[in-house]
């Protein structure tokens, strides 16, 4: 099972949530798709950490064979090219890679080549795997870098799967009935912050969505942003509520008009806000946090339909 992590803004508690669950699930896929801010490895800490490039392809042009007939920028509909005094120049910036200008040059002028933007990191928190995508500084777009992410997430998912093929069944992650570790293992997908595009490629392969939201106007509002997102795609959602003094009524009655089941409430925590700034992981140190990480776990399967 494929579970996406999401908020409508930065700060509402959505990595520690990805994180903790992906903890108390143990042997799991943790994939960290905020690739700007990959804050994930912060906590995890991840051992054994091997490191693959990520590069996109970028279109390469030979003057002696250019004949100047602009097909390569008339075709382009990212106005990724322009032809200024006989050559053509590329945005790399807004081109998509699509490779298209390659195929209409009538003179073959145009090859392709890596331009790198990233790297992902694949590693270990005991039996959780860790995967992250970093986006180099400065680069515009972390979606070519999220696909690899989520690739190599699901393909460490798929692994261990098969390895997994006729094990007892008394491995702790998968003892109970009805919960989101049933076909082993659980994937959690550690999301962009907001509702842009890289929120929607980040969840675009999930099973369900967890959103987690603050309990103020503002929280509210990009609550809701990210909840049409995740609705637009046809994505089951639960709710989870963070830094909650009191009830706020607009999320909560919000939450009840579109019968979006409310897993889970975390309450302002000073000791929890300390532990974070520490870089520690609740559930591994605080046994009523664990245990409710542990049921919310069971209710992510049962309930998100």
């Amino acid at each position: 099972m494929k579970v996406a992590v999401l908020s409508g803004k930065g700060g509402a508690g959505k990595t520690m949530v990805a994180v903790n669950l992906a903890v108390t699930a143990g042997n799991a896929v943790y994939i960290d798709c905020d690739v700007e801010e990959p804050n994930g490895r912060l906590f995890l800490k991840p051992e054994h950490v091997t490191e693959t490039p990520v590069c996109t392809r970028l279109p390469k042009f030979d003057g002696d064979r250019c004949s100047g007939c602009r097909a390569c920028v008339d075709f382009c509909r990212f106005h990724a090219l322009v032809y200024i005094k006989g050559v053509p120049k590329l945005f790399a910036d807004v081109c998509h890679s699509c490779g298209g200008c390659m195929l209409v040059c009538p003179e073959q002028a145009i090859s392709e080549m890596d331009s790198p933007v990233g790297h992902i990191e694949q590693g270990h928190h005991g039996p959780l795997q860790v995967i992250t995508g970093v986006l180099n500084t400065g680069e515009a777009s972390g979606v070519p870098v999220i696909h690899s992410a989520l690739k190599a997430g699901f393909a460490a998912a798929q692994t261990a799967t098969l390895s997994a093929e006729g094990s007892a069944v008394d491995d702790v992650t998968s003892s109970a009935e009805g919960s989101a570790t049933d076909g082993f293992p659980l994937t959690i997908i550690d999301c962009p912050p907001g509702s842009a595009c890289s929120v929607m490629e980040s969840i675009a392969d999930a099973d369900c969505c967890l959103l987690v939201a603050e309990p103020t106007a503002f929280g509210f509002h990009n609550f809701r942003m990210v909840w049409e997102l995740a609705t637009l795609l046809g994505k089951p959602c639960g709710v989870i509520i963070n830094k909650m003094d009191a009830p706020f009524e607009p999320l909560e009655s919000f939450c009840r008009e579109q019968k979006l089941p409310v897993l889970m409430r975390i309450s302002f925590s000073q000791k929890l806000a300390r532990l974070a700034a520490e870089g520690g992981i609740p559930v591994e140190s605080d046994p009523e946090f664990a245990a409710d990480f542990a049921e919310l776990l069971e209710k992510i399967g049962g309930v998100i339909q």
